[in-house]
């Protein structure tokens, strides 16, 4: 296994991968996972081709969701998240936080769909998000089409995992005992006005991901950005046929920092420009805990360590993680419907 040279400068643009190569000859398999295995140790942050997703399904997706966005205001308030104790709906440009200030960006959250969990003195807290999700009434079309497009990039997220895991000299189905057999599967589809409706240029701060990938499709305007290890922004423009794809804070916790998850952030567009995006996090189970990889020993000495945010720690029990997340990015839920988790768990 061959590493990265700690030498070699800040890449000046993101890298592409062909997922196809992985399930195409041995030579092709072999040369994926080394690009992929000095990507995830360099940045953690690709565009990827060969995904196989209809592109008519991505075209439906996007233009299903510009509509959502154009109804009228009060069909999409009518599924607030603030009516969701599962955190699942509608929220305003402004609404979501991202340490503690507007993300100026208007979204549609869902997760898996599923029941409402009954909760009692001795449930697990994080059982609160899980739970059925908010559709609007205008608009029925849209919720096939999304769980649709969901088990689509769950399937990718889930192939660039295993080639994740056999880059990392693992067995492929290394993390299928913390994501099986029900990942979570967080999708936003996203809009971003102008900055003649946004008060500042953050259209979402810059953070980390907290799951294990990321699976982005981005419509035409960019915004996107990467901060690399040496302070640098690096743009993440959109790539027609492509998705950019990252890996979170769960594959850093379980490779002990080798490899990365990256701070990035999104630029607000300027006036009279919107910006429409599609994001999917593949997450582990909430009841699952994080271990740590034995790392074969060359790569073993590339690990950094887990890096530490004291206003935003991180957590190997992921069902704290992804509650802790959604507490602290969404307050007026939190003080709705979970009163008490903000003052034991953001507080305590």
């Amino acid at each position: 296994m061959s590493l990265p040279s700690s030498s070699i400068p800040a890449a000046a643009s993101l890298p592409t991968l062909d997922l196809s190569r992985y399930y195409g000859s041995s030579e092709g398999r072999a040369g994926f996972v080394a690009e992929l295995r000095h990507v995830l140790h360099a940045h953690g942050f690709f565009y990827l081709t060969g995904h196989g997703v209809d592109p008519k399904l991505i075209e439906d997706v996007v233009s299903t969701a510009k509509r959502f966005f154009a109804l009228p205001l009060e069909e999409k308030l009518a599924i607030e998240m603030v009516k969701s104790p599962h955190f699942r709906g509608y929220n305003r440009a402004g609404q979501e936080r991202t340490r503690g200030e507007r993300d100026w960006r208007e979204q549609l959250d869902i997760n898996t769909e599923g029941e409402a969990a009954e909760i009692g003195p001795d449930t697990p807290p994080w059982k609160r998000l899980q739970g059925p999700n908010q559709w609007p009434a205008g608009l029925p079309e849209l919720r096939p089409l999304l769980l649709a497009y969901q088990a689509e990039v769950t399937r990718i997220g889930i192939d660039i995992l295993k080639a994740i895991a056999v880059a990392l000299g693992q067995p492929e189905d290394v993390f299928a005992e913390i994501y099986e057999p029900q990942p979570s599967q967080f999708l936003k589809i996203i809009r971003y006005p102008g900055r003649e409706v946004a008060e500042t240029d953050q259209g979402v701060g810059a953070h980390k991901d907290g799951g294990f990938v990321t699976v982005l499709l981005q419509d035409t305007t960019p915004g996107l950005r990467v901060r690399t290890e040496e302070g640098e922004w690096i743009g993440a423009p959109p790539v027609s046929g492509t998705f950019v794809i990252n890996t979170g804070e769960l594959l850093e916790l379980a490779t002990n920092g080798f490899v990365r998850a990256d701070v990035h952030d999104v630029v607000a567009p300027p006036a009279g420009v919107e910006r429409f995006s599609v994001a999917f996090f593949l997450g582990s189970r909430p009841d699952a805990t994080i271990p740590v990889i034995a790392l074969p020993d060359e790569l073993k000495r590339a690990e950094r360590g887990i890096s530490v945010d004291p206003l935003n720690p991180i957590f190997r029990e992921v069902g704290i993680n992804q509650l802790k997340s959604r507490l602290r990015s969404h307050p007026d839920v939190a003080e709705v419907h979970h009163a008490d988790l903000v003052r034991t768990i953001l507080v305590g």
